[in-house]
């Protein structure tokens, strides 16, 4: 889990204005940080298949969320995929 800090630093570079918390980006940057732990996570811990399950969830979580920001603003899209470093 990604402490306090972790979160406003990361809510604070993709969020659109100050008090955006919830917006599209913002929870694709969350998620993808959390993905990045959890992966690092599951190379030392195979065996570790509760943490993998939320791992499928998360990644299909992003997805959805990239697809919506696709769908209604792709330059926004495009914007957070090469910001993250994101293959699609």
């Amino acid at each position: 889990m990604l402490s306090p800090t972790q979160k406003n630093n990361i809510i604070g570079d993709y969020s659109r204005h100050k008090a955006d918390t919830g917006s599209s980006e913002v929870q694709i940057a969350l998620f993808s940080k959390e993905i990045d732990r959890l992966t690092k996570h599951l190379k030392k811990h195979p065996k570790d298949n509760s943490s993998r399950t939320g791992l499928l969830k998360m990644v299909s979580k992003r997805k959805r969320l990239l697809d919506y920001l696709k769908k209604n603003q792709p330059r926004q899209h495009s914007k957070i995929i090469k910001k993250l470093g994101l293959k699609r």
